[in-house]
């Protein structure tokens, strides 16, 4: 199973999550699911509507139990891991998903996307 995990700022929408998605296949292929944690959910869920592709929730407090490649300073203080988006789709992917690189940037800055690869 291949999972997109997503990370965004307050003020992103739609059509960034859909950049970074659109981004991430460009370089890594098709996603079977996305995933983001629960404060997060409801604009992914809205991306896996538009896409139909089934979404997954994580708990936040579960992100600092995944080893991320990117480590931002700003997502360590905040949320207690390197990347939202790496943390989130290692965990969705299960518990020996790896991830396929680091996270990839939208366009507009405004969220980040990162695929893991599970059983």
């Amino acid at each position: 199973m291949r999972v997109a995990g997503f990370g965004f700022r307050r003020g992103a929408g739609l059509a960034s999550l859909d950049n970074a998605l659109d981004r991430l296949c460009r370089r890594y292929g098709p996603v079977d699911r996305l995933a983001a944690v629960q404060s997060m959910l409801p604009l992914v869920q809205a991306l896996g509507e538009r896409h139909g592709i089934p979404v997954i929730g994580v708990a936040e407090g579960d992100l600092p139990r995944a080893v991320t490649l990117t480590r931002s300073p700003h997502s360590l203080a905040a949320r207690g891991t390197g990347s939202v988006a790496e943390a989130v789709a290692l965990l969705a992917a299960g518990p020996r998903a790896a991830l396929l690189g680091p996270r990839l940037i939208s366009t507009d800055r405004q969220a980040t996307a990162a695929l893991a690869k599970g059983d």
